[in-house]
This record gives structure tokens, sequence and C-alpha cells, in this order.
């Protein structure tokens, strides 16, 4: 057991909690209103002393009970009419428990394509920060009602894990119906073990990870354990653990063995190369020699035309492209100085060679060290 990790997640000062549909319905996905007023209870004790930023799923499951839905609809329009019907109450819900002690609370909706583009990820980040700064805790949740596949986050655990990256918080803890990550399925085995700690997520935690969960939700553990990855390499420790019985955040906080706790395997990354590295979707791979594989991840540098061996993919100047090395291991993501057919005629070429194979040059860079993240 890490005991020091444990120890450091009760003097977190910003802490960011998911909860999951799972964590907020009965068996049958119907909202459990007594079990939600005794996470609020937990809620308000961690809001004490703490800032906090709640990301809380449920809108849909609202919605479901509202329209007297026995089951959650496949098609997107579907689900977005039940998050539309869903949300106020999910958050009448927060202000009822809230309210009562005092305790302002703000909605904030969100789609990914808040988060990819720049000005609005920063609006977001300050947004976010005038409220911390104001003694509100914002509940986040996915904007389901105008989201559509291209722009949904998919599940609110990478959600939660782009928000606390983008206010730098000092833990992340995920609720869920699960008590952590296990070396098996509990559900299958009965020999499975609960991990207490997990230096780092490899192919393996991965593997271990598995598959997705019930017909309520729509995250898994695999999304879990990428959120809190997600985390620990932006300085954060994380915690998947149980939900369903109060009180598990508390004792999470106070430094008890709950749960697995993922510790931090990264400095904390500037604002910038944190948005590079976590909130942008690659549109294509630039695979890469060795040679600038080294020059990038030891040497801090940038990546030039002479680098790329191969480019796939179809983007155009200043999207996020991931880079790999020859193995088609992806090591870095940054924002691409050329376009993809651009980038395909002055690949492995010099940088003065540029101007003579297109006519023109932005810059000496395909992709610039300022434009870059090491994953």
């Amino acid at each position: 057991m890490t005991h020091s990790g444990r120890n450091a997640l009760r003097a977190a000062k910003r802490v960011v909690v998911k909860i999951g549909t799972n964590a907020l319905t009965h068996a049958t996905g119907r909202f459990n209103r007594e079990h939600f007023v005794a996470l609020g209870e937990d809620l308000l004790w961690a809001a004490q002393g703490r800032e906090l930023v709640v990301v809380s799923s449920g809108a849909i499951a609202l919605g479901m009970e509202r329209l007297g839905l026995g089951s959650r609809p496949r098609d997107i329009p579907g689900k977005q009419a039940c998050a539309a019907v869903g949300q106020s109450r999910l958050m009448q819900a927060y202000e009822d428990v809230f309210g009562a002690q005092g305790q302002a609370v703000a909605q904030v909706l969100l789609t990914h394509e808040d988060m990819r583009d720049r000005r609005r990820y920063l609006n977001v980040k300050h947004t976010l920060e005038r409220l911390l700064s104001a003694s509100v805790v914002p509940v986040i949740n996915e904007n389901d009602t105008v989201s559509v596949d291209e722009l949904k986050f998919g599940d609110n655990d990478t959600l939660a894990g782009l928000v606390a990256g983008a206010v730098e918080a000092d833990a992340l803890v995920l609720l869920s119906d699960v008590e952590g990550l296990f070396t098996a399925d509990p559900r299958r085995d009965a020999g499975a073990r609960l991990l207490d700690t997990v230096e780092e997520v490899t192919s393996d935690v991965l593997a271990l990870a598995g598959g997705t969960s019930s017909g309520v939700g729509t995250g898994g553990m695999a999304t879990k354990v990428r959120a809190a990855a997600s985390a620990a390499e932006q300085g954060i420790r994380g915690v998947i653990t149980s939900g369903a019985l109060p009180g598990r955040l508390r004792a999470v906080l106070e430094g008890e063995p709950m749960g697995t706790l993922f510790e931090p395997t990264g400095a904390r990354r500037g604002s910038r190369a944190a948005w590079i590295a976590h909130a942008l979707r690659p549109l294509g791979t630039l695979t890469v020699d060795a040679g600038a594989r080294e020059a990038i991840v030891h040497g801090k540098r940038s990546l030039l035309p002479s680098g790329v061996k191969q480019v796939t993919g179809d983007f155009d100047r200043g999207d996020p492209v991931d880079l790999a090395d020859a193995s088609g291991e992806v090591f870095a993501r940054g924002l691409a100085s050329y376009g993809a057919d651009e980038l395909r005629r002055i690949a492995g070429r010099r940088t003065s060679d540029i101007e003579s194979v297109l006519g023109y040059r932005y810059l000496d860079e395909a992709v610039h060290r300022d434009d870059l993240a090491v994953l």
C-alpha cells in the first residue's frame, strides 16, 4: 500500500468527483433518491475546506423515469430527449440537497467541441476557476441534448479526466458501482483481487479493465482507468471506488485504503500542453524515425520534415495529429504546421527544401515544440 499517496489525498485542496449513473440508480435503472441524498451529504462534507467540482451522470436516467421508459433508448434522438427532460430534474436534486445547507451550485454542460477548441477550452477553464473562487460547486455533465457522435466525450469518466486537468485538481475520485480495479472480473472469478495501488497504467493494466457496463450507463472500467491515467499523467492522484455505500468519498479523502489508487506518473503540465495531450482528438498520424523521436522526447525539440517517414489521415494545418515511432507506438501529440497533403510532399526533406517543393513555407517545423505534448 502506498501510504504517502493515501495521505496525500487528505491534503487535497481541489477535488473533482465523478458520480456514475450506476451509483445513482437502482438495479432497475430508476433514480435512487434516498441514496442520492446520502451521496449529497458526502459531497457537502468534501466541500468544507476544499474546492469541489462534481461531474455527474443521471440526466438520461431521470428523463427515462419521467417519460415512463423501461430501458435506455438506443437511438441518439431518444437519448437526447431523455437528457432534455432529465437534466433540469438532476440539477433540482442537487439544488435541494446543497441548498438546504446554504451551498451554491452551478450547472455546466459541455460537449467535446468545448474542450477541443482552444478558445472555448480556456473559457471553460476560466469560468470554473471563477465559480470555485466564489465557493460555488460546479455540477458538470455532458450536454447530451445537443451532442452528436463526433462531439461526444462518450462517457463522463473521460469528461471528468479532462475537467481535472483543466482545473489543475489535486485529486480525481471516480464513484461507480464497482470497488475498484481487480485482477480479474469479480463477477466471474471468485479469486479476483482488488488492486490497492497502480503505479503506472500499462497495456496489462488496461487489459484488466476489460469490458463495458450495464444498459443504463455508458462508461466501463476501461474508461475509468483511462480517465485515471489521464489525470495521473498530469500529476493528479486518482481513485476508482464504489459509490454504492454512503461515506465512501469521505473515507477516500481521509486517506483510508478504499478502492484503487492511481499514483501520478508525470509532473503537472501547463494548460496548453494538457489541452493538446488530453482534450484533442487526433485526425492523423505522423510516423517518425528514431532520431526524431529521441529529439522530441529527450531533447525537447520540434519535429522537422526530415524526421517524418509516413503521413496517414486527412487533416489541415493546425489540426491535432499523433506522433508514432516505427513500431506504431504513439508517444506524442501535436498541432500540424502543414496539412496532410503538404506533409506527404515534404516528408523526409530538409527544411531548406520546403519552399522549393511547396512554393511557399509556413514554418520550418512539421510540428513546432510549442505545439507538442509528449505522452
